[in-house]
């Protein structure tokens, strides 16, 4: 195995990046057609990546550490359903669940078949509670449904039924319980009429403690409500990759819904674990979610690695975490709908590429996935953007706006701009900074006098030169969202295939259950 560093293209970045670098402000100044040549589109999605602290000849050595390090050889081995998970020897075919029902694609016609299968199970089970055709015990008509689920069984569905909530049924509420701290449940139970709820739970292999503690409690609260015992499954759905446990557990065949060992948790959502978005938002704009996802995959397949919008965000990413060493990334949406989808990224990438093996179990000679955190941008403005913008850390930033509102509010064309216009100020801020020189000549300007201009001018400088991408969504619908999601699985793939680790495995999460199982059986 061909090591990152043993890579001729990893010894070019080297020298190129201990060599002095022009700062931001002068590389934007110096090349007015940047942005222009910087900016690749895909999928609904374009991304703008001129503010990154790169040069044309950076650049072509992150391409040629692409082509060495077999990007693409290794992204069409997942495509065909290889066995990349090496630890687990599993395949590795998320992007199989949104696969074109007329063709089989390269895993497959048996893949494709169950996975239309089971997709067609989803969709019909979501339009028919949707339509109120779904009853509880005593013939009323489920109007809440309650995911009980952690992990990638809860942050998927619930960021992109946030994200699309202007989507959502009026007459069903979808609710989200991850936490077994036992207020997290309760505080989504005491408002509900257990004779209308439905509880829907998610676990791959349905033995996940936090998930059957809720699981277990709720059940108990539907029969304190006055659900009879032998009634209880008209209650209760089952998600999970281990059906034999589920029916154990008193779960109906009926209503237990399929995934496969080769879903990743944190790359399931596309799956039958989508079950509570898709009751959310419909039938029709599930399988749009799915298609948006298609598209993006069809252009990481097909694209150039130089116009390639998951490589070109995963190549940068290369750059700042191992050549600049900047050790975090912070991920800032401003549209207020995309509020969960930091965290969901954070368990994409920090489960998958926080590793300190190489494929072949050699300890890594490389750092390898970033420390991956932020929020809505507007939000972290008033917050922790002082230390973006003056602390003592330089953080790359990826910024995420929508180009179109469609919120029915009088001014929300006011609000969109508001929004919008930060965003681009603090990219541009970030990437330009404010010298020493030019902040005591604007302190002049504003009416100070030389010496309190001299003395504040250091308070009120900003050294910039922080790297960033500005990624905008045409509109924030599903297939934008299917697509957004999808670059960032592709990203985080194609580090993972530079670094040569193995982004599907997660044997961090595995040994805490398995020290908590093993303090409960001795008593705490």
């Amino acid at each position: 195995m061909n090591l990152p560093t043993a890579l001729p293209a990893w010894a070019a970045l080297q020298a190129l990046a201990a060599a002095p670098q022009p700062h931001l402000r002068d590389v934007l100044a110096g090349e007015p057609a940047r942005a222009e040549r910087m900016t690749l589109r895909a999928a609904g999605l374009t991304l703008d990546s001129s503010r990154q602290r790169s040069s044309p000849a950076v650049e072509q050595a992150l391409l040629a550490l692409a082509e060495q390090a077999g990007v693409a050889a290794q992204r069409d081995a997942m495509f065909r359903g290889d066995a990349i998970n090496t630890t687990e020897g599993r395949p590795v075919l998320h992007v199989a669940l949104r696969g074109d029902p007329l063709h089989t694609g390269p895993w497959g016609a048996t893949v494709q078949a169950e996975v239309q299968r089971e997709l067609a199970r989803v969709c019909d089970f979501a339009e028919a509670l949707r339509a109120g055709a779904v009853h509880g015990h005593s013939g009323e008509v489920i109007t809440d449904v309650v995911n009980i689920g952690i992990g990638g069984s809860d942050l998927g569905p619930r960021m992109a039924a946030d994200a699309l909530a202007h989507l959502a049924h009026p007459g069903v509420r979808v609710h989200y319980v991850s936490n077994p701290d036992a207020w997290a449940l309760w505080s989504v139970l005491r408002g509900l009429d257990a004779a209308r709820t439905l509880l829907v739970v998610s676990s791959k292999t349905f033995t996940t403690q936090e998930t059957l503690t809720n699981a277990a409690s709720a059940q108990r609260w539907l029969t304190d409500q006055g659900c009879p015992a032998d009634a209880l499954a008209k209650h209760l759905v089952a998600i999970t990759a281990s059906p034999a446990q589920a029916a154990k557990l008193g779960y109906p065949a009926a209503r237990t819904f399929l995934f496969w060992d080769w879903v990743g948790g944190r790359y399931s959502v596309w799956s039958a674990l989508g079950l509570p978005l898709a009751i959310a938002v419909g039938a029709e704009n599930f399988r749009a979610f799915l298609a948006g996802a298609r598209e993006m995959d069809e252009h990481f397949c097909t694209a150039p690695l130089a116009l390639n919008l998951p490589v070109q965000m995963a190549l940068h990413g290369v750059w700042n975490r191992n050549f600049l060493r900047l050790p975090t990334q912070l991920i800032v949406p401003y549209a207020s709908r995309l509020v969960r989808f930091t965290p969901f990224v954070q368990q994409m990438d920090m489960e998958s590429n926080g590793k300190h093996t190489h494929l072949d179990g050699t300890p890594a000679t490389v750092d390898t996935g970033p420390i991956v955190w932020g929020g809505l941008g507007i939000d972290g403005q008033h917050a922790y953007f002082q230390l973006i913008h003056q602390g003592q850390h330089t953080v790359p930033v990826d910024f995420i706006g929508v180009q179109n509102e469609d919120t029915p509010l009088p001014l929300a064309a006011t609000h969109h701009a508001v929004v919008n216009l930060n965003l681009r100020a603090q990219a541009q801020a970030m990437a330009c900074g404010r010298s020493l020189q030019d902040t005591q000549a604007q302190l002049l300007q504003d009416g100070l006098g030389e010496a309190e201009a001299k003395a504040m001018a250091p308070h009120r400088s900003f050294r910039g030169n922080i790297p960033s991408h500005i990624l905008w969504l045409d509109r924030l619908d599903p297939l934008r969202l299917g697509a957004l999601i999808a670059l960032y699985e592709h990203k985080v793939f194609t580090q993972a295939a530079i670094w040569r680790i193995n982004a599907y495995d997660q044997w961090g999460v595995e040994l805490g259950k398995t020290m908590a199982k093993a303090m409960e059986k001795r008593g705490g």
